[in-house]
């Protein structure tokens, strides 16, 4: 007798052809599972909460700037069409589109969990772990590594987004600490650039 016989044996007790194909798929009869009775369930949920999970309640909801709903899913999606878009149009012109800067915060949302402030707050784009974060995106057509930020806003982390000319992206977070001073004014921060280093 093969160890499959089984599956015969539960046709002729009148399982369905789903019951069938999930014992297959784990290779065990149904009346050989070990039985773990309801009450051995509730005793492990002892002394827990009876709300739920439902009753969990955050702090406030988050949506993003200007009040639209935030879906990281949305704005993958999103990033995906922007860039074959951008791609096609460089593809047909030899000119890019100019939306670097909006193309590294939709990066630095899905990659890093930045969170954006509404349209026009100066200082910061937003924050990451509740840290006030600059964004700054360097595009293709920039040859250098570095960006300026002005000293004067508030944030508290630089974000350093870089596009390559195949439309790959790379990010770097520095603390504010990390930055170098360039007569006061401005700070300068630095994407080491890896094709750099052949």
């Amino acid at each position: 007798m093969s160890d499959w016989d089984f599956l015969y044996e539960m046709n002729e007790r009148g399982y369905g052809p789903e019951e069938i194909a999930d014992a297959a798929g784990c290779g065990v009869a149904p009346w050989e599972w070990e039985h773990i009775s309801g009450e051995w369930i509730d005793s492990q949920f002892e002394g827990a909460s009876e709300a739920g999970a439902s009753s969990v309640a955050t702090k406030q909801s988050f949506q993003s700037r200007d009040g639209f709903p935030f879906s990281v899913l949305k704005q993958a999606e999103i990033l995906d069409d922007l860039v074959e878009c951008a791609t096609r149009h460089f593809e047909n012109t030899g000119r890019y589109l100019q939306i670097w800067g909006e193309l590294g915060e939709i990066y630095a949302e899905i990659k890093f969990g930045l969170r954006r402030h509404g349209t026009h707050m100066a200082g910061s784009d937003g924050t990451i772990a509740g840290k006030l974060v600059e964004v700054k995106t360097i595009s293709p057509e920039k040859a250098g590594d570095h960006v300026l930020v002005k000293s004067q806003g508030d944030f508290e982390q630089l974000l350093i987004v870089r596009i390559d000319r195949d439309f790959q992206f790379q990010g770097k977070l520095f603390d504010r600490s990390e930055l170098k001073g360039l007569n006061g004014k401005f700070l300068r921060g630095r994407l080491k650039d890896e094709s750099s280093k052949s």
